[in-house]
């Protein structure tokens, strides 16, 4: 089991009730069943209510189940990694310092078509068909971003951009509340998030949906606390990545970020090719001719 949450349970151990010490007994002796065991089921198996799970988990000073059993799933991985000697670089690929360095490319793209193919059964249609229409109707554009997600906020600014979108980018935290608090109705504040619980990025789409923005959230898991403020959802996976995952991960937010600048292309294609052939002639002279 992972340290760290083993301290934290003998730190608050003697000032826990008797049935919500049976729950930190139960998770002491029984770690590895709680990647996959719902609160429902840990509640039964402790022999109390789920409310007395919560207090325990509470306690320890974790939010709510999901991210208790996050920190559990992401000690045991370490753990294993550790005793392995192996270091689980990306999806479905890990390292052991055995590889040759001829075989990198071939992994490298299978692992990126793993994570495509996997982010595939989770994007709605539906949905993102209302994701195209949410953004050709916005008046204005917000993006928060923080950290590895700013490669993919960038990237999608530069294409609403280049649409001829109203489109701002914000890294800074201060800049991400004001700006998100001075939206209004006919805005969209898109916020991304590969674990969906970054601070700074939550609290701007928060910010923004209060001010009366509609919003749209692009993160890994569903059930992320960002997710709680997003009118509209695009999951990039629903799997738990470890150490270069998370950096790995722009593939797929990138590849979302190719599927909303197609999707608005085609939704009116003649005026967004002209937008873009005017554009591209404004920035024409920034490019070196071709030499022959």
């Amino acid at each position: 089991m992972g340290k760290e949450i083993r301290l934290r349970i003998e730190a608050c151990y003697s000032g826990l009730r008797p049935s919500e010490k049976r729950v930190a007994d139960y998770v002491l002796g029984h770690m590895e069943e709680l990647k996959l065991l719902p609160l429902d089921q840990l509640a039964e198996r402790c022999q109390v209510s789920q409310p007395t799970v919560m207090r325990m988990i509470k306690a320890l000073g974790y939010s709510g189940y999901k991210e208790f059993r996050y920190a559990v799933v992401e000690r045991l991985a370490q753990r294993e990694e550790k005793e392995s000697g192996n270091f689980r670089a990306m999806y479905g690929y890990s390292l052991t310092g055995r590889e040759k360095t001829e075989e990198i490319p071939e992994k490298i793209v299978a692992a990126a078509g793993n994570m495509a193919g996997e982010m595939l059964k989770n994007i709605s249609p539906k949905i993102f068909c209302q994701v195209i229409e949410m953004l050709n109707q916005a008046r204005r554009i917000d993006i928060y971003s923080v950290e590895n997600s700013n490669v993919t906020a960038q990237d999608l600014l530069t294409k609403l951009l280049y649409l001829g979108m109203d489109c701002r980018h914000f890294d800074d935290t201060y800049h991400q509340r004001i700006c998100a608090g001075n939206l209004k109705q006919g805005d969209v504040a898109i916020g991304v998030s590969y674990s969906g619980n970054s601070r700074d990025t939550v609290e701007a789409v928060k910010v923004a949906r209060k001010a009366g923005a509609s919003t749209i959230v692009i993160t890994n898991f569903k059930d992320s606390l960002i997710t709680r403020y997003a009118d509209l959802l695009l999951c990039t996976s629903q799997d738990q990545f470890f150490y270069g995952d998370a950096i790995f991960s722009r593939t797929t937010q990138l590849l979302i970020v190719d599927m909303i600048y197609m999707g608005l292309l085609t939704s009116d294609y003649d005026r967004y090719v002209k937008v873009l052939n005017r554009n591209s002639q404004i920035v024409q002279d920034k490019a070196y001719l071709s030499q022959k």
